[in-house]
């Protein structure tokens, strides 16, 4: 009787490697069933697979195993191309922005045609053409003054009848925006006289007498600027004495409104100062 009992024990510690060969095999599945929904890189289907997967290897507890949300490594089915977060600008906005841009440049390229005409028209009207000269360029519209027109030989006063041209200029001026940039030019004959020691102080004091002058007939200051060359942006050459005329000049550069970015403004409030 016990020999017999023996045999039925043996046998059945025996078969006992079958729920080992049964649960490798389960976890087998698992761990491939894992492998394929990692390929398919579908967030639902890891949150469900990771609670699958936590349910059966932890008996039901509240235990989990963390999955990546989304594993890096080659997939064996190309995952899809997940969107951007960064929003980019619909084509119609990028059309909106474009037309709006365009907009601008041809008002601006309004403006200056409008002031050339006018300009152009008062130098026929008066004869001085030939001194009172436009000309359109990358940074905006040149009104090339000539000195005669304005000031006596050596000299920075502007005479009577330079402020009628002026006031004329002024008053075409004063109802665009631009920003005015008033430019004073010399040829290279040297000047020593006690109030100009070189053609530096001559051009400077020029441009700045011809600010103040269009400041008092309309003219925003705030557009105004003057600077002054000397004889080192000549138009032609100092070698003939029609060359060196045409180097004696006062500019006014009436830019381009793209270049208000790099002109100095009056943002900051002016504040009294206390001593």
């Amino acid at each position: 009787m016990s020999r017999k009992r023996g045999e039925e024990v043996e046998k059945e510690n025996g078969e006992r490697w079958l729920l080992t060969y049964s649960d490798l095999i389960t976890l087998l599945m698992i761990f491939f069933v894992v492998l394929y929904s990692m390929s398919k890189v579908d967030s639902e289907k890891f949150q469900a697979m990771a609670q699958a997967l936590n349910s059966a290897l932890s008996g039901g507890s509240s235990a989990k195993i963390q999955l990546a949300t989304s594993p890096s490594g080659p997939a064996a089915i190309p995952p899809k191309t997940p969107q951007s977060d960064t929003v980019k600008p619909s084509t119609t906005t990028q059309n909106n922005n474009q037309k709006a841009g365009q907009g601008n440049v041809d008002a601006d390229n309004k403006s200056i045609e409008t002031i050339k005409a006018k300009l152009d028209k008062f130098a026929s009207d008066n004869g001085i053409q030939s001194t009172l000269v436009t000309s359109v360029e990358e940074r905006g519209l040149v009104v090339s003054i000539q000195e005669t027109l304005l000031f006596e030989s050596g000299s920075a006063d502007i005479t009577p009848y330079a402020r009628n041209i002026l006031e004329k200029v002024s008053t075409v001026l004063e109802s665009s925006s631009n920003q005015i940039r008033v430019e004073g030019h010399t040829d290279n004959l040297p000047i020593h006289t006690a109030q100009f020691p070189s053609n530096w102080e001559l051009s400077v004091v020029r441009a700045t007498n011809v600010v103040q002058i269009l400041q008092h007939d309309g003219v925003d200051p705030n557009r105004l600027s003057a600077t002054g060359y000397g004889e080192y942006r000549p138009i032609a050459s100092n070698d003939t004495e029609a060359g060196r005329a045409k180097n004696r000049r006062i500019d006014l550069v009436i830019l381009r409104s793209k270049y208000d970015v790099t002109e100095p403004t009056s943002n900051v409030s002016s504040t009294t100062a206390t001593h």
